[in-house]
């Protein structure tokens, strides 16, 4: 027999594997609510951060329903869905904004001790970028990417550009837009864009301490919103299945 090769699995995508065997076997039929993050976290012995991105992969696959304000549901099948597993090697959503956060709180505090003036106000300009782009009912994107690739630019490596420029691109894999379509709002981003002057005014301070701490506040924030919103729905009691089974390990 010839060797197969070894492939690395993701977290979020061994827990996706388990459910989706207990949904091929019936352990939680169509229409069946799944148990809350929670209690599929503590059995799996893994984060509720993982346990959402599973479960947002079996959204994208179409095996199961997000009802904001309700929970999750295994969903009928469904012969014109989309039946393929998530075999995409798309980053985590989450681990890529905790990774973002080491990288470019650094990043941030370096461009307080050299950007120039001129590049204060270009960090400016990407806000007001990211404004109008809000303002127009569009998800600010262009602005946002924009303000964390020019503050990586005042660091002249290019290693260091191509490494932000390539987490932040991360945001247009499918786990990430199906979280965003559930968690970024008008409000978020306004939210958001806040977090971005207080960046910029640390910055044009020549404050390294106090960017650092801006940039690191901004992208928690952005790793809690996408972990808010359906927790406490999600935390109710779940309706019995046909039979318990413990999610195994």
């Amino acid at each position: 027999m010839p060797l197969q090769t070894i492939e690395p699995r993701r977290l979020y995508r061994q827990i996706a594997d388990q459910l989706r065997v207990l949904i091929d076997g019936g352990e939680f039929p169509a229409g069946a609510r799944l148990p809350p993050e929670r209690d599929l976290a503590t059995q799996l012995g893994v984060s509720r951060p993982s346990v959402r991105e599973a479960l947002i992969a079996l959204e994208v696959e179409g095996r199961v329903e997000v009802r904001m304000g309700s929970g999750i549901y295994v969903r009928a099948a469904d012969p014109s869905a989309r039946s393929a597993t998530v075999t995409h090697e798309a980053e985590s959503p989450l681990e890529t904004i905790r990774a973002r956060q080491l990288i470019e709180s650094e990043l941030a505090a370096y461009a307080a001790l050299h950007m120039r003036r001129a590049q204060v106000a270009s960090l400016r300009e990407a806000i007001a970028v990211m404004e109008e782009e809000a303002a127009a009912g569009h998800t600010p994107t262009e602005g946002d990417r924009l303000f964390h690739t020019r503050i990586a630019e005042a660091c002249e490596n290019s290693v260091l550009l191509r490494v932000v420029s390539g987490l932040f691109d991360e945001r247009h894999n499918p786990l990430f837009e199906q979280l965003g379509s559930h968690f970024e709002t008008a409000r978020s981003w306004a939210e958001a864009i806040e977090e971005h002057r207080a960046v910029v005014d640390a910055i044009a301070h020549q404050s390294p301490q106090g960017a650092r701490e801006a940039m690191a506040r901004h992208l928690a924030n952005s790793h809690d919103r996408f972990m808010a919103g359906w927790q406490a729905e999600n935390d109710a009691p779940a309706k019995p299945a046909a039979r318990k089974r413990k999610v195994a390990r």
